[in-house]
C-alpha cells in the first residue's frame, strides 16, 4: 500500500518543481525584456531597419540633415533641413523616382507639417522626374501636436517603392494635447480658429441623414417576409407577390428624396462656399542643385565585408580634378557616418543635433592619410568598421542577388570646402579569423 502513495507523492513533487521552474523562467524573461527595453530605448523607434539594405544604401542618401530643436511645446514650430542624393546606381528592383512626395515620418499624427520645400519650391504636391545622380535640398517646418517623445525622420515616398527615410531624431513635445490649435485664414478672409475640428459637426449631420435613410430602407424590408417565404413563393412561380405596389411607391419616394437631398446639398454648398480649390492631384517639376565646379573621381577596384570583424574594406582609385589638395573626410551610407578623425575639420563634421546612434565610434581608417594633390591619381584603401553594420541590419546585402553596396565619400580641402562623390560596386563577404 505504501508504493502507490510514494509514487503519487513523487509525481506531485515533480509537478510542483515544474511549475516553480516555469515561473522562474517567466520572471527571468520579463526581467530581461524590461532591461532590454530600458537599455535600448532608441532601438524601438528604428522601423527603417526592417528595410532591405539595397533600399537604404543605393537609393536615397541623406546628408547635412539638421534639426533646429529637440524639445518643443504643443503648437511650437521646429525646422528640419537637409539634402539628399539620388544614387546613380539605382537598384533594378526599385521603381525610378518618377513621382515622389516629400514629407516627415512620425509614429502617428504626433506632429503637424506646416510647410515643406524642395529646392525652395513649395512641396504641397508630388514631384515628377527627379534625376539620378543629382542632389536636392529640402526644408520641413513642423509643430508639436501630441505630448511625448517622438522619433521624427525626413521622408521621401517613391511611387511604386514606398517610403525611404532619413536620419531620425528624438523630439520631446511638452504641454497638453487639449491646447493644440491650427489657425488658418481662408482665401475669402474667413478665420478658422482650429482647423482640426473645422466642419466636423456638419459632416456628422450629413452622416446622420444618410444613416437614417439607410436604416429606414433596411427596416422596411426586414419587417417583410425574408428568405424562406420568398424561396417558397419562387418555387411556386408566384414572383408577382414578392414586390407589391406599396414597395414600388416607397422605393420611388425614397429615390426622389435621395436625389433631392444630393442636389440640394450641392447647391447649398456651392452658394455657401463659392470659392473652392479641389484637392491637387498634379505633379510639379524641380531642377536639381547645380553640379560642383570641381570633383574627385572614385572608381572602386575591390570591396569586401569582414563578417567577424564587422568592417567594410574598399580599395579605390581616386583622381582629384580640383585645384586644391583634398583629404578624405567621411564615408556615409544608410544614414550611418564614418568620419576620418585625422582629416582637417573632422571635429566639426558631425553637428551637435545629428543622432549619435548613427555615428560610428570606430571612425574611418585610411591606408594613406596624405592629401590627394590636384591632378593626382592614387589608390587608397579605406575601412569602415563598427558594430553599427549589425545593429542596423545592413549586412544582409551580402545575401542579395547582386551583392552591391553604395554610399557617399566626402573630401575636404584646407579651407574647409567639401567635395562629395558617389561610391559603390560589388562587394564580397570574407571570414577573417579574429
Amino acid at each position: 500500500m505504501s508504493k502507490p502513495v510514494l509514487e503519487h507523492s513523487t509525481s506531485r513533487g515533480k509537478i510542483v518543481q515544474l511549475i516553480q521552474k516555469t515561473m522562474k523562467m517567466l520572471l527571468l524573461w520579463l526581467g530581461l525584456t524590461g532591461l532590454i527595453g530600458i537599455a535600448t530605448e532608441s532601438a524601438w523607434a528604428h522601423g527603417e531597419r526592417s528595410q532591405e539594405p539595397y533600399l537604404r544604401t543605393r537609393t536615397v542618401q541623406y546628408y547635412d540633415v539638421h534639426y533646429d530643436k529637440q524639445s518643443v511645446k504643443v503648437n511650437e514650430e521646429f525646422t528640419l533641413i537637409g539634402r539628399f542624393r539620388l544614387m546613380e546606381d539605382w537598384p533594378d528592383a526599385v521603381s525610378l523616382p518618377d513621382t515622389v512626395f516629400l514629407s516627415a515620418y512620425s509614429p502617428g499624427p504626433m506632429i503637424t507639417r506646416v510647410e515643406s520645400y524642395l529646392n525652395g519650391m513649395p512641396a504641397r504636391q508630388s514631384f515628377s522626374k527627379l534625376e539620378l545622380g543629382r542632389d536636392y535640398e529640402f526644408k520641413l517646418v513642423m509643430k508639436g501636436r501630441v505630448p511625448g517623445r517622438h522619433h521624427i525622420h525626413p521622408l521621401l515616398s517613391i511611387h511604386g517603392s514606398g517610403p525611404l527615410v532619413g536620419p531620425g531624431q528624438w523630439i520631446e513635445v511638452t504641454g497638453a494635447k487639449g491646447d493644440y490649435v491650427q489657425k488658418v485664414t481662408t482665401m475669402n478672409g474667413i478665420e478658422v480658429d482650429n482647423l482640426e475640428f473645422y466642419g466636423t459637426a456638419r459632416a456628422l449631420k450629413w452622416y446622420a441623414v444618410w444613416l437614417a435613410l439607410a436604416a429606414f430602407w433596411l427596416l422596411f424590408w426586414l419587417v417583410r417576409p425574408l428568405l424562406l417565404p420568398r424561396w417558397i413563393a419562387l418555387n411556386k412561380g408566384r414572383e408577382d407577390v414578392l414586390i407589391s405596389n406599396r414597395d414600388i411607391t416607397v422605393g420611388v419616394i425614397l429615390g426622389v428624396v435621395v436625389v433631392a437631398i444630393s442636389f440640394g446639398g450641392y447647391m447649398y454648398a456651392k452658394h455657401e462656399y463659392p470659392y473652392v480649390v479641389p484637392l491637387q492631384a498634379g505633379t510639379n517639376k524641380v531642377d536639381p542643385l547645380p553640379k560642383p565646379a570641381h570633383s574627385v573621381d572614385v572608381k572602386v577596384l575591390k570591396a569586401s565585408y569582414d563578417v567577424p570583424g564587422r568592417a567594410m574594406h574598399v580599395t579605390a582609385r581616386m583622381t582629384n580634378h580640383g585645384t586644391e589638395a583634398v583629404s578624405i573626410l567621411e564615408f556615409a551610407t544608410a544614414n550611418l557616418r564614418f568620419v576620418n578623425t585625422q582629416a582637417p575639420g573632422a571635429d566639426k563634421a558631425i553637428s551637435a543635433d545629428y543622432p549619435r546612434d548613427l555615428v560610428a565610434r570606430g571612425g574611418l581608417g585610411l591606408s594613406d592619410q596624405k592629401p590627394l594633390m590636384p591632378g593626382e591619381t592614387r589608390e587608397i584603401k579605406f575601412e569602415a568598421s563598427d558594430a553599427l553594420w549589425e545593429v542596423e541590419r545592413l549586412v544582409s546585402f551580402l545575401t542579395d542577388v547582386d551583392s552591391k553596396f553604395g554610399g557617399l565619400l566626402f573630401f575636404v580641402d584646407k579651407s574647409g570646402n567639401r567635395l562629395m562623390t558617389e561610391v559603390g560596386g560589388p562587394i564580397l563577404p570574407t571570414f577573417t579569423a579574429l
